[in-house]
């Protein structure tokens, strides 16, 4: 049997409810997914790639049970069909909150089938219940001491209280 292996890219930082909700949704269509996390030599993450790896992990390993051994967690510097191709991918996850999403994510799947046709880019609604989470609005609330709780894994909402009690 063929493994199916698909990247599911984006920075998680933090990782978010949304973004747990599109792992377990990749996890119906994949075999083994890797979550690539984007390293951008210009920007500053609030939590340093070691620190997303191991919340990535943990929040995995706790919503999915066994499940979450399935989810491997690289880096990327480049472009995303060079990640997924060097991840041994046919599949690019991509998840979708709303029709800007997809506005975006067509265009964005249009040139990578261009680029590298062998590689099939699934969309995967997010649930209504986590439509609204962002990362960067996250990240906002908890700066200014408010509730994060509802929008990340338990292991997130600890992490970064503890990041802006500093």
């Amino acid at each position: 049997m063929i493994e199916r292996i698909a990247l599911y890219a984006g920075s998680f930082d933090p990782l978010t409810n949304g973004h747990l909700d599109v792992l377990k949704a990749s996890l119906a269509v994949a075999d083994i997914v890797y979550a690539a996390i984007g390293i951008h030599p210009g920007k500053t993450p609030l939590f340093s790639f070691e620190e997303r790896v191991r919340l990535i992990e943990t929040a995995a390993n706790a919503e999915f049970g066994h499940d979450g051994a399935r989810i491997k967690v690289v880096a990327f510097d480049g472009l995303v069909i060079d990640a997924a191709r060097k991840q041994g991918a046919s599949i690019m996850i991509r998840g979708l909150r709303d029709g800007t999403d997809l506005d975006y994510e067509m265009q964005m799947a249009g040139m990578n089938e261009t680029m590298a046709p062998e590689l099939q880019t699934v969309f995967l609604p997010a649930s209504p219940s986590v439509r609204t989470i962002t990362a960067t609005l996250v990240r906002q609330i908890a700066s200014m001491g408010g509730d994060i709780r509802p929008f990340v894994p338990a292991a997130v909402a600890g992490a970064l209280t503890a990041k802006f009690a500093k």
